[in-house]
């Protein structure tokens, strides 16, 4: 009997618990609808105030669609705990879809306006029915009717909250998500793509470090034989001392050399330490000052950190060598499935993002099924953002 007792108070509480998840969604909705429409309008107003100047309107353009993705993330994380499912990807849509989407939210908040509020006044008129019947005015007849009806009503309520809670989940998978076909078909444009860019920035690297060879480090060796050669030959003790000391000069020059090229070869630094205390080491050695920003918790799989110290080593070089930069800002943080870094400096802009090596810093990124974006604008500023994900 205790046991059948235990079981049954087990039952209604896991009803409850189905049964208020969807409520709470549905509700919490509702007000994220209206948070929504909010910024729909302040974002239409920012665009145009600003339709005038072009970049500016493609600036402000860029940065309303970056914020639209995260709205429709979190609301697709609401709408998998409705349902008790695991997280969603992050939201790869197009920037008019996923402004499309939260504009479409307005019907199933209507809609969840209406069928919580009939729940409230439901719990309001079944807390004056109760009173009634305590109070005496009701006869026991009476109270059973209305119990008998409230309950259908409730029933039916409940049933309005689920199917506005699943009309809420098809609008975000029909414009949030593409079907099985164009994902798959997407994907292996993608992949063909990248492997195709991979195998053209690994060949753009190996010429990159055979002119860095050649034009670096072989000259410094060849000087450096001409030295001892003139120090071996000379018959003034002082004057091959000073020879000998020049060729350790031009010695330590040549191991700088080589240790610059194998960094960029692969950073082997990041074997014993970790990512911001790399770039920390490339911050002080460039003649920019760098200001680093490092919010990640955990630290991430060694192919991300290297995509990573590769995206701010290329940007560094950029904004010192071409943007006449005088502070280069790297910031990197990490969110719920993605690690993103942007890397942004105060030079003249005009970068070009077809240029060798921002399209391999680009291979790079989707290679590990990443994002990459250039925006610099002539006149500046220069910004470089990589998305990564990660587990």
């Amino acid at each position: 009997m205790a046991e059948r007792a235990t079981h049954g108070r087990r039952s209604w509480i896991g009803a409850v618990a189905r049964w208020s998840r969807p409520v709470a969604g549905v509700a919490i909705g509702v007000l994220t609808a209206a948070a929504e429409v909010l910024f729909l309008l302040l974002a239409g107003l920012a665009v145009i105030a600003v339709s005038p100047a072009p970049a500016a309107r493609r600036r402000i353009g860029t940065t309303i669609v970056r914020y639209a993705r995260r709205i429709a993330e979190w609301e697709r994380r609401r709408l998998a705990g409705i349902a008790s499912e695991p997280p969603p990807p992050p939201v790869r849509a197009s920037g008019p879809r996923v402004l499309g989407y939260l504009a479409a939210r307005l019907l199933p908040a209507a809609l969840g306006v209406l069928t919580v509020g009939l729940l409230v006044v439901g719990a309001v008129l079944a807390a004056i029915v109760v009173r009634s019947f305590v109070a005496g005015t009701m006869t026991m007849a009476g109270f059973l009717l209305q119990l008998l009806i409230g309950a259908a009503l409730l029933v039916v309520n409940l049933q309005a909250i689920a199917s506005v809670a699943t009309l809420d989940r098809w609008q975000a998978r029909r414009l949030l998500e593409s079907n099985t076909r164009q994902a798959l078909e997407r994907r292996i444009s993608e992949l063909a793509v990248s492997r195709a860019g991979v195998i053209a920035a690994v060949d753009a690297e190996r010429q990159r470090i055979e002119r860095d060879l050649h034009d670096g480090l072989q000259q410094h060796l060849v000087a450096l034989g001409m030295l001892l050669g003139r120090a071996r030959r000379s018959r003034d003790p002082d004057k091959a001392r000073e020879l000998l000391a020049q060729a350790h000069e031009d010695a330590q020059r040549a191991v700088d050399d080589l240790r610059d090229v194998a960094w960029r070869v692969y950073p082997s630094a990041l074997d014993h330490t970790t990512l911001d205390e790399v770039l920390s080491m490339v911050a002080q050695r460039s003649t920019t000052p760098v200001k680093i920003s490092y919010d990640v918790p955990v630290r991430p799989a060694r192919p991300i950190e290297t995509v990573l110290y590769f995206v701010a080593c290329e940007a560094i070089t950029n904004a010192t060598k071409h943007a006449r930069a005088t502070l280069i800002i790297i910031e990197i943080e990490a969110r719920d499935t993605t690690i993103e870094m942007r890397v942004r400096d105060d030079g003249i802009g005009g970068a070009d993002p077809h240029g060798s090596g921002l399209q391999g810093l680009a291979r790079r990124v989707t290679a590990l099924d990443g994002q990459f974006a250039v925006h610099s604008p002539p006149g500046g500023p220069t910004t470089i953002r990589a998305e990564l994900p990660c587990a």
